[in-house]
């Protein structure tokens, strides 16, 4: 028999399973985390609830094809649960790994470490309830920098103004490294905070940066950047609520000044100047003049980058994939060894795994899909590979002391967690640690075989 492994369930891994399971052949799915979907399970905002609801119908129906065999709570890496040698002495075919960009970029910047400083995956992570983050001091004050300016900063600000049970916050600013006509986030996601906006502090704020963008070329004028990003503002009738959303352009953060008890207390920023650059785009140039931010909070939102404790060769965007010099614009899914400068074969790598931070939840599908039809290719003219089968590779796995969550696992969970909601009179309900999903897993087997019992006596007598 020959199977795929998958390793990561989240749209890419997912929807790759699918396809190659429909394909005809074995596929073994391994996920670091108890329940599947990734950043589509704890990466959309939280009441985002219709999307989630349909992406986990599908994941669903891909978990139930017969074909599909499930691994929950399976981290796998040279430094994790298992390593990715063990998985090869299992003989699969061929290995996707889809196991996404789990760290997050970093900008040496002195004082990165102080307390209040936080990955915007890490914090993304915490709020969505995704254990071990659900549990960890994720905390923040009163005065947050959010740096970066696209749909993740964007999503963190709206929790801290709107969503935040413990809201404290009274002035949320968004520090962005370019200017006012660079904004990369969806109008649509500004729309949930915009009441927050001041216009004349946003108007101060286009006029501090003015001269340094007409060098450019670039009109930020109020008229033009409301009309552009802000259509809120250009209502006269418009007032703005606390708490308070700022931005800061043309910034890049220098340095992080702790306080006397090691949580962040200002944030030293470069002023920079945008020029324009031969193919038409601009870039940011610092100027060297300085200034200070009083910020007891800094979230990093500025991408992410790959975890090389998987033990996997890393490229430029993602885990090293095979060069197609005779096709630059083509993707390469296949692996690649750097010092041997050869692709292994049958090793293929997906979704944000493949290139980090490339897209949503449809793209990866996209690319899952698109590197599933590679595996299917190669694993039909591959010889029988004898993988080992699903019982086989559970007791592989316990034999680690894994406490292993299969696909049926996952149907119990959703019922413990549909009567929680129903019980809290919430939309959904997630559990937020690891041993409180192994627990209603439990508690809801032993209440099925409660009932199949009692069904069982109530049957009349043949």
């Amino acid at each position: 028999m020959n199977g795929v492994f998958v390793v990561g369930a989240g749209p890419a891994g997912i929807f790759a399973a699918g396809k190659v399971a429909l394909a005809g052949f074995e596929v073994f799915l391994f996920n670091r985390d108890i329940k599947p979907g990734g950043l589509a399970e704890y990466g959309i905002y939280p009441r985002k609830e219709k999307m989630k609801a349909g992406l986990r119908k599908q994941f669903a129906q891909v978990l139930d094809l017969p074909n599909v065999h499930y691994f929950g709570h399976v981290h796998v890496g040279s430094a994790y649960d298992v390593p990715i040698e063990e998985l090869e002495s299992l003989r699969p075919a061929a290995i996707v790994f889809a196991c996404g960009a789990q760290g997050a970029r970093q900008l040496g910047l002195p004082g990165e470490d102080a307390k209040g400083v936080y990955a915007a995956k890490d914090f993304v992570y915490h709020y969505n309830r995704l254990p071990p983050y659900a549990s960890m001091d994720f905390s923040a004050g009163k005065r947050i920098a959010i740096v970066g300016m696209g749909n993740v900063a964007i999503d963190i600000a709206r929790w801290l103004l709107e969503d935040d049970p413990d809201r404290v916050a009274e002035n949320v600013l968004v520090v962005a490294r370019r200017g006012p006509l660079e904004i990369k986030f969806d109008e649509k996601e500004l729309d949930f905070i915009e009441r927050h906006m001041a216009r004349d502090e946003l108007g101060r704020e286009l006029e501090r940066v003015r001269d340094r963008c007409a060098r450019c070329g670039q009109d930020v004028s109020p008229q033009r950047i409301f009309e552009h990003h802000f259509l809120h503002l250009k209502d006269a009738d418009f007032a703005s609520i606390p708490p308070r959303l700022s931005f800061r352009f043309l910034s890049s953060p220098e340095a992080i000044l702790p306080d006397a008890n090691g949580r962040i207390a200002r944030l030293v920023v470069l002023e920079n100047d945008l020029v324009r650059k031969d193919d038409g785009s601009t870039a940011a140039i610092p100027t060297w003049e300085r200034a200070e931010i009083e910020a007891d909070t800094l979230i990093f939102a500025i991408g992410d980058r790959h975890d090389p404790r998987i033990g996997l060769p890393i490229g430029p965007d993602g885990f090293a994939t095979a060069p197609r010099p005779d096709q630059p614009a083509e993707p390469s899914f296949e692996l690649w060894d750097q010092n041997a400068r050869c692709a292994l074969p049958g090793r293929y790598v997906a979704g944000w795994a493949r290139h980090a931070s490339a897209g949503l939840a449809g793209i990866a599908r996209h690319d899952g899909e698109v590197c599933a039809q590679k595996v299917i290719d190669f694993v039909r003219d591959a010889p029988d590979s004898a993988t080992a089968g699903e019982r086989r590779i559970l007791a592989s796995l316990e034999a680690r002391g894994l406490r292993v969550v299969t696909a049926a696992d996952l149907v119990l969970l959703a019922r413990a967690e549909a009567r929680e909601a129903l019980a809290r009179q919430l939309a959904s309900f997630t559990f937020a640690d690891n041993e409180a999903m192994f627990r209603a897993i439990d508690e809801e087997r032993e209440r099925l075989c409660a009932s199949r019992a009692e069904e069982h006596l109530l049957q009349p007598a043949p």
